[in-house]
């Protein structure tokens, strides 16, 4: 299923996206997609509804991210080979982990603010994972059963307050925006092989990244079984799994987004995102 939230931001209601792409309205039949409804159990009561008995949304109304509320925004950095060599790095031992601020969640369409005093603003189109059920201490073979589901996310960075300031990474990671996450969150049965999906990101019409999850070092199962053993993986929790080559800050010369400019990215099977760029 493609389970998507439509409406004014702060004021989504929870969708279905049914086989001929017609928004239908699940706000009778669930309050939300957030931590306390994301589960197997769930979606088996979606799966089991009729679609075209459904209210079908009309006009083209803007689509929220697609997790309210996650308690957790995790992130995995230098996770493609191809990646670390064009940010000059070593492909690291094990997984890098670091965390976006939940509040930089927002739209896949939504404007991205760049923030004041940014000169190095980037991209990065990723593939996200959304937990469906509680992970603590889990084996790559049970991995793959904690995932509600799979969405688009771009990992906005500010590669300055990110690298060049003291610190961790977060501080270049959680402005406002830099979190976008769907169009939906396409639930695990429809995703047959997550280390098999084309990803891509265009700048202004121009294809800058197009990869495949096929290179990522660590893979999906074992990336949520590495995190279940430091802290426990909760429902509507989101995890990105790194990015293909193609960033800014990995260009020669290095190139930084602007305010005007449009960033469109999509993961096969997940849908597609488009974000123009404000100054904040």
């Amino acid at each position: 299923m493609k389970l998507l939230r439509f409406g004014a931001a702060g004021a989504e209601k929870p969708g279905l996206l049914d086989p001929d792409g017609v928004i239908r309205d699940l706000s009778s039949v669930i309050e939300d997609y957030n931590p306390e409804t994301i589960s197997d159990a769930t979606f088996t009561k979606i799966a089991a509804l009729d679609p075209k008995k459904l209210p079908a949304v009309s006009g083209n109304p803007r689509i929220g991210a697609c997790v309210a509320k996650p308690g957790k925004f995790i992130c995995i950095g230098l996770n493609y080979s191809d990646h670390a060599a064009e940010a000059g790095m070593q492909v690291p031992p094990e997984p890098i982990i670091f965390f976006k601020a939940t509040s930089a969640v927002c739209g896949p369409n939504d404007d991205v603010e760049i923030p004041r005093g940014s000169e190095k603003s980037d991209w990065e189109v990723e593939l996200g994972i959304v937990i469906g059920k509680q992970a603590k201490y889990v084996t790559e073979a049970e991995a793959l059963g904690h995932v509600a589901g799979y969405c688009v996310v771009n990992d906005v960075s500010e590669r300055a307050f990110q690298l060049e300031h003291a610190g961790q990474w977060v501080k270049g990671k959680s402005h406002d925006t830099f979190g976008p996450i769907g169009p939906w969150l396409v639930t695990r049965d429809e995703v047959a092989d997550p280390q098999n999906l084309r990803l891509w990101l265009e700048l202004n019409g121009e294809r800058v990244q197009n990869g495949s999850t096929a290179t990522m070092v660590y893979g999906v199962a074992y990336l949520i079984s590495y995190l279940s053993k430091f802290m426990t993986l909760q429902p509507g929790d989101i995890i990105t799994t790194g990015t293909p080559p193609g960033v800014g800050m990995g260009m020669t010369p290095q190139r930084f987004l602007k305010p005007g400019d449009v960033m469109e990215l999509g993961v096969e099977g997940l849908g597609s995102q488009r974000q123009k760029t404000v100054q904040a």
